[in-house]
Order: C-alpha cells, then sequence, then structure tokens
C-alpha cells in the first residue's frame, strides 16, 4: 500500500513495506552527560526532545510495517577498524583525538563493549529491528546497510539521530548516490553545532538529496496505513 507523507520540498509517495527508518547514533558518547560529545563541548540539551521522539517515531514505523534499523558507530578496543596509523578517520576523527591527548579517556570513547558506545537510556531496539555496526560517519561505509536493505526491497529511507550535520547528513548524501529516496525526520535529529548548522543540513536536503518531514506527519501517515491494516 502507498501512502503519501506530507513532506518539504513536496510531498513524496511511500510503501511501507519498502520503507526503513534509520536510526543514527543514539548513543551515550553522542546524548548522554559525560560521554564524548559532552567531552567535546556539544549541546545535549536537544537529546532531552529527540529521545522520546525517536521512540515514538519508531512504535509508529513498526505498526505500519516498516523496517527499524539502528546504526551504532564505534570501533573495536584495539582500534584496528578506526584506521592504520596513517588514515584521514586516525587524523580527523575527535573521538580519538581526544583519546590520544587525554589518557583518562583511552579506550573509552566510542569503544565496543563500553557505555559511551552503548545505546542511550530510553531507546531499546525490538526484537524485529536491525542493529548494523559502523566504523565511519555514514552508515553506508564499511557496513553491510545496503546489503540488508536491498534484500528487503527497501527503497525509502526515514533518517533521524544524530548528529544530524555529521552522520546523519552523509548517511542521506550516500543514501541519495546508491538510489534510495531519503526523508530527513529533522526534528528527531539534533546537530553538532550551533543552530544554523541544522538549518543548513535541511536545506541542502531540500535542495539536492532527498526530502525532509516532521514527525507528526511520518506518524500520521504511518498510523493511517495501520488502522486500515487492523
Amino acid at each position: 500500500m502507498s501512502i503519501t507523507l506530507t513532506a518539504s520540498p513536496e510531498s513524496l509517495s511511500f510503501d511501507p513495506l519498502r520503507t526503513a527508518l534509520i536510526i543514527v547514533d543514539m548513543q551515550n558518547g553522542y546524548c548522554s552527560p559525560g560521554g564524548y560529545f559532552g567531552h567535546l563541548g556539544v549541546d545535549l540539551s536537544p537529546a532531552d526532545r529527540v529521545i522520546p521522539t525517536i521512540d515514538r517515531l519508531a512504535r509508529s514505523v513498526r505498526r505500519a510495517g516498516a523496517q527499524v534499523v539502528w546504526l551504532q558507530n564505534g570501533w573495536d578496543p584495539e582500534l584496528k577498524e578506526a584506521g592504520g596509523p596513517d588514515s584521514v578517520n586516525q587524523r580527523k576523527g575527535n573521538s580519538l583525538k581526544l583519546m590520544r591527548t587525554r589518557q583518562e579517556l583511552s579506550g573509552k570513547l566510542l569503544t565496543k563493549g563500553g557505555w559511551d558506545y552503548a545505546l542511550v537510556e530510553g531507546l531499546t531496539p525490538d526484537p524485529a529491528d536491525i542493529v548494523v555496526p559502523k566504523p565511519r560517519y555514514s552508515g553506508f561505509a564499511g557496513t553491510q546497510l545496503d546489503s540488508i536493505l536491498r534484500s528487503r526491497r527497501i527503497d525509502t529511507l526515514l533518517v533521524c539521530g544524530v548528529a544530524t550535520n555529521v552522520c546523519v547528513e552523509s548517511t542521506i548524501r550516500d543514501a541519495f548516490f546508491k538510489e534510495y529516496f531519503p526523508v530527513l525526520v529533522h526534528d528527531a535529529c539534533f546537530q553538532a553545532g550551533p543552530d544554523f548548522i541544522q538549518q543548513a543540513t535541511i536545506y541542502n536536503v531540500e535542495k539536492f538529496f532527498g526530502w525532509s518531514a516532521v514527525t507528526d506527519d511520518v506518524v500520521r501517515a504511518c498510523d493511517g496505513v495501520a488502522a486500515v491494516a487492523a
């Protein structure tokens, strides 16, 4: 069943059974005081709004029959997945730089098995959801995400999470390049930086890479499908 989502710059029709909600990096490191973003000085206050918004969004798209995929950013404790000594990721990755310069943080930021890497309290994947570890900003870089989506005939991606201007936008750009239809659910995201950064990503997505929408409109569209199915 095709449904129409109110979006910008124009409405978009999609089939929930060929749609995935991509939840990007809702981890303690990015959302909780004492985590990686906190050490970096990012304003975490939007997390209190975004966490319940994403939970509501996930419940709604599940009821409509869409797939939920959680992306989880980080590396093994030995940092082999972070790249070799000459890797640009090692050079530019702020969490990696912090762990090198602040000994008390060594092995703690975005490290698999640790608190910083774990999904934030208040968001729990459903047994039917899929969790995809990722070693870079984009959910498609060095992961099985593309194969997971294509094997399920998914062509439309609702994308939310953190940070809007980094991992969320990177994932949306790669989705566009791979011929998916990406939708930024912008009120279920927050940025690393001032508010104009959030607005810049919304502009980029609407103008060049896809569509943007708000949670209320996504839930309204998905709940309409669920009601018909019932």
